[in-house]
């Protein structure tokens, strides 16, 4: 085990997409998904998301739900912040109940590391509208604001957790695609005619960090996903986070220095990968889906036996702003997802080992 008690292993994240709409069914078959993985493999089992649930168990609306002081709504548009709470809420909240007392009976007597998905306090403010308004976004104060919520609401969701499950070893993975936008200034405003102003690197800072902060505070690890936006890294590693998360493209070595600099840091690297290409004959590529991680490793020049620092993971996607849940997959074809991003762990486990 390293010092914070992860295994010094590659692992690999379950799908956080789950068809259908009942928590326990959908935890259990992860859990045990989970405890079939290989000894050289941490199976990180993340919450799932049941979206086909409707509004309140999309992402945007998880989050937005757990705002202390915040109420939110659905508005013509997507969510946004309201005058006080109502049936929108109420419903969002009611999911998140229901979650966490199938958690309580799925987890019972179980131990090993679950992650916890959240929007990042950027993207979620790019996503949620202001009660009359454009994106909170454009307000700084309202930014402000949102960040201390949402630093205060993940260290009780967080701690809600635990109680549940005291044998969990919990990571936040906070869900920050849109940050390259904000740190570029090219979100669009209500009109659509106009981009909101550019936020400097300093105050992504500013509000991320006592995000972080707070989480470590609640006993949970930190992963902040930045989508493809490499631009979005430095903040996440100045911020404290255990881990960055990106979405693998092509070869940049620009790129890839970032990830290297991180990664000499200590910093995980959560590679968010698409799905592997699959033969009628071989069945998936599962090195092919490796290599992706590991060959450009080598090429940046990072030593081999830090793989063991990386975490495989379906590519991340963008935040949603309005709550149309994603396409429906079968439950054999995400678990399936599942065991070959394990495979392609075990191979990079390899490489690590030497």
């Amino acid at each position: 085990m390293t010092p914070d008690g992860v295994p010094p292993y590659p692992g690999a994240a379950a799908p956080l997409a789950w068809p259908g709409t009942e928590p326990l069914e959908a935890l259990l078959t992860l859990l045990g998904d989970a405890d079939d993985a290989p000894a050289e493999v941490r199976s990180l089992v993340t919450f799932p998301a049941l979206e086909h649930r409707g509004p309140g168990a999309d992402r945007v609306g998880r989050t937005a739900a757990l705002l202390e002081g915040l109420p939110v709504e659905l508005g013509p548009h997507g969510w946004r912040l309201a005058d006080r709470p109502g049936v929108d809420l109420e419903r969002a909240l009611a999911f998140g109940r229901e979650d966490l007392d199938a958690l309580s009976i799925a987890a019972s007597g179980w131990s090993g590391e679950l992650v916890l998905e959240a929007v990042g306090p950027w993207s979620l403010a790019a996503s949620l509208w202001l009660a009359r308004g454009d994106r909170a976004l454009g307000d700084p104060g309202a930014v402000t604001e949102l960040g201390a919520s949402l630093a205060e609401s993940l260290a009780r969701h967080v701690a809600d957790v635990r109680r549940q499950a005291p044998g969990a070893r919990v990571t936040v993975l906070l869900a920050e695609p849109l940050v390259g936008q904000v740190i570029a200034g090219v979100v669009p405003s209500f009109s659509g005619h106009e981009r909101l102003r550019a936020v400097p690197r300093p105050r992504v800072l500013e509000v991320l960090e006592p995000v972080v902060s707070a989480v470590h505070g609640a006993g949970a690890r930190v992963v902040v996903h930045v989508g493809t936006a490499h631009g979005g890294v430095a903040p996440v590693v100045l911020a404290g986070a255990d881990g960055v998360g990106l979405d693998v493209g092509p070869w940049d070595e620009r790129r890839w220095e970032t990830v290297a600099h991180a990664v000499e840091r200590g910093v995980e690297l959560w590679q968010g990968l698409g799905p592997a290409r699959v033969s009628s004959c071989a069945g998936p590529d599962v090195r092919g889906l490796a290599e992706l991680v590991a060959e450009p490793w080598r090429r940046i020049g990072l030593p081999a036996a830090d793989l063991a620092r990386v975490v495989l993971h379906e590519s991340l996607g963008t935040v949603r702003v309005d709550p149309v849940p994603p396409p429906r997959r079968s439950v054999e074809d995400v678990r399936a997802s599942g065991r070959t991003l394990r495979r392609a762990a075990l191979l990079l486990a390899e490489r690590a080992a030497g």
